[in-house]
C-alpha cells in the first residue's frame, strides 16, 4: 500500500534531525513568508512517496511559533489522495530553516532549507537528516528548467546524488474521473 502517512513514517524512523556534514540551512530565513504550499518538484526516491503524483505540503505558522506540516500525494493506482500532519519546531533560532518534524510522536526527522530563493520565497531545497533525502519545491507545479538546473548544481556541489533525482508529475488527475 502506497499510503502516504506509513511512508512518512519510514523517513523519520530515521529519529535524526542533524544536518548532513557540510550543508547549510539557510540563515536569514522568514517563516512568515515560508508560510502556505510548496509543491514537490524533483526528489530522491523514497518508499514513502514513490509512484506518488501531485505531491505537496503546506505549511502553517502556529501561534506558538511551531509550524503545522500537512503532506498529501496522489496515488494514481487506486485514484486516492494519501497524507499526514505533523508539526515542526526549530531547532535553534527562527531565522536559521532547520527545523525537526513530527508526524509520529517521539520519532522526529530533520527538515533543513539549504537553498531559497530568498528573494520571492518561490523555491526552496531542502535536506533531510542525511543526503539520502533531497527535495527540490516550488510554489508553482513547475520551475524555469535554468532555476532548476541552479538548484541542482548546488545539491551536486554538497555531494547529493543528484543523478537519482526524479521528477513528480503534477496533473494527470482527470484519468482518475468517474
Amino acid at each position: 500500500m502506497k499510503c502516504l502517512a506509513l511512508a512518512l513514517a519510514a523517513v523519520l524512523l530515521v529519529a535524526c534531525t542533524g544536518v548532513p556534514r557540510g550543508v547549510e540551512p539557510v540563515t536569514g530565513f522568514d517563516v512568515t513568508r515560508y508560510d502556505g504550499t510548496w509543491y514537490s518538484i524533483m526528489r530522491l526516491d523514497h518508499r514513502f512517496e514513490r509512484g506518488l503524483t501531485n505531491v505537496s505540503a503546506t505549511y502553517r505558522l502556529r501561534d506558538d511559533g511551531t509550524v503545522d506540516v500537512h503532506n498529501r500525494g496522489f496515488d494514481p493506482d487506486t485514484c486516492r489522495w494519501n497524507a499526514i500532519d505533523g508539526r515542526a519546531r526549530f531547532q535553534g533560532s527562527t531565522d536559521t530553516a532547520s527545523l525537526s518534524v513530527t508526524f509520529f510522536w517521539p520519532i522526529h526527522g530533520g527538515y533543513h532549507v539549504f537553498a531559497l530563493d530568498k528573494d520571492d520565497y518561490q523555491w526552496a531545497a531542502v535536506s533531510g537528516p542525511t543526503r539520502g533525502y533531497l527535495w527540490i519545491l516550488a510554489r508553482e507545479t513547475t520551475l524555469p528548467e535554468d532555476t532548476l538546473d541552479e538548484i541542482i548544481a548546488k545539491a551536486a556541489s554538497l555531494d547529493y546524488p543528484v543523478d537519482e533525482l526524479i521528477r513528480v508529475e503534477h496533473g494527470g488527475l482527470e484519468a482518475c474521473d468517474p
